[in-house]
This record gives C-alpha cells, structure tokens and sequence, in this order.
C-alpha cells in the first residue's frame, strides 16, 4: 500500500495498515516526519509528491491503492492525487478538508474522498445525544446505527412488531448481554436489554432510534 502525507490522519491510516498485516510504503516531504516515521513501516521516503516524475521514480506506478493523507494544503493534495491518477493507480483514497475541497479531489480522479472530521462529527453528535450507541453513515443517505431496543419492540418477535413496515428501517441483528451477536430473523424475540443494529435511509435511522429515548 502507498500512503501518500504523514500527518495525523495519514500515519494513523499508515499504522493501521500495517496492524492488519501489509507492507506500507509512507512518502512525505518533511524529513523530520519521514525521520519520525522511519522505522514504523516497510519503507518510508521523502518526495516531492506533487511532481510526478517523482513519485514514478519511487515507483508509485506499481500500487493499486494509495491514500492520500494531504489535507491543509489543497494544492498540493490536488496535485498529488492527479499525479497518483495519471500514474495509473487504480484506488486513490484522499482526504478533504471541505466540501468544495472533496469535489475538486474528485473531479481530477479520485475514487474515494473521506472527510475525517466530519464524519467523526456526525458520529459524536448522535452518540451523544444517547439514541445511539454506535453510528456510522455512508454517502449515499444510508446509515448503520447500533440502539437499545425502543419500547414498542419490547417483549415481542420482529414479526410481530412490524418495525421495518412502520419506520421503514431493517433490524440487522441482536446483542444480548452475556451472549453472542445474532443475526435478525422474522422470528427474533426482543427484549427490554437488548441493542438492536438497525439500517436504513439516514433519517428513518435516525427516528428509529430516537424511540430509545422516549
């Protein structure tokens, strides 16, 4: 894997990687962070990762996947993800600091554009309002959401308590305490203890849980 920019966001993507067992190949500018970073990962390098020439001599043509951890400096995000692009690699996850920032990335190719901050907002925001336990959303308006079970499910199989025909929201699985995940079938009997994991369209998500409130 290539990861491109060794700030907060780019080392933390670049551990992470090498905990789940690849070999990582880190490039940035700063000698101070390549020198930090040294002996974290398989093979860290400064570069000039603007210039394309550059990253085709450190061989960044011969990766599938790359993310590019540049956020402050827009242009020389943009920059790096084209000259990624224009490389050939297939997979180009990049970071963006802003809406219009996220839109130039892919405007010039990349695949993926994630805003950790924001998401990371998103996801606060809901927890600590205490519908839900864990949040995550996806780009397209849908959402995962683990809850505690509203009462109107309390005491009753999923088939009987109609949940995904009233909120328009599907019960995923069940966790019990002092037992293992379940997958949700019709038959799931639900009760007052239980966390439900739920998906659906982001705000039928969001009403769903906000029972767990009331």
């Amino acid at each position: 894997m290539l990861v491109v920019g060794l700030g907060r966001f780019g080392s933390s993507v670049a551990n992470s990687l090498v905990r789940l067992g690849h070999e990582v190949l880190a490039v940035d500018e700063d000698i101070a962070l390549v020198q930090r970073y040294a002996s974290d990962f398989t093979h860290v390098l400064a570069a000039d990762t603007t210039d394309t020439e550059a990253l085709r001599q450190i061989g960044a043509e011969q990766f599938s996947h790359a993310v590019g951890g540049i956020g402050t400096d827009i242009e020389a995000s943009v920059l790096t993800v084209l000259s990624l692009v224009e490389l050939g690699v297939t997979e180009v996850w990049a970071k963006a600091i802003n809406p219009k920032h996220a839109r130039i990335l892919e405007r010039v190719g990349a695949t993926h554009v994630v805003r950790p901050e924001s998401a990371m907002g998103e996801r606060v925001a809901h927890m600590v309002t205490g519908a839900m336990i864990d949040y995550i959303e996806f780009d397209d308006g849908f959402s995962i959401a683990r809850t505690r079970a509203p009462k109107i499910s309390h005491e009753q199989t999923l088939a009987t308590s109609q949940l995904r025909a009233k909120f328009g929201i599907t019960v995923v699985g069940v966790k019990r305490r002092g037992e293992d995940f379940t997958y949700a079938v019709p038959d799931t009997f639900i009760s007052a203890s239980d966390e439900l994991i739920v998906s659906g369209p982001t705000r039928k998500v969001e009403i769903f849980c906000a029972l767990s409130n009331a």
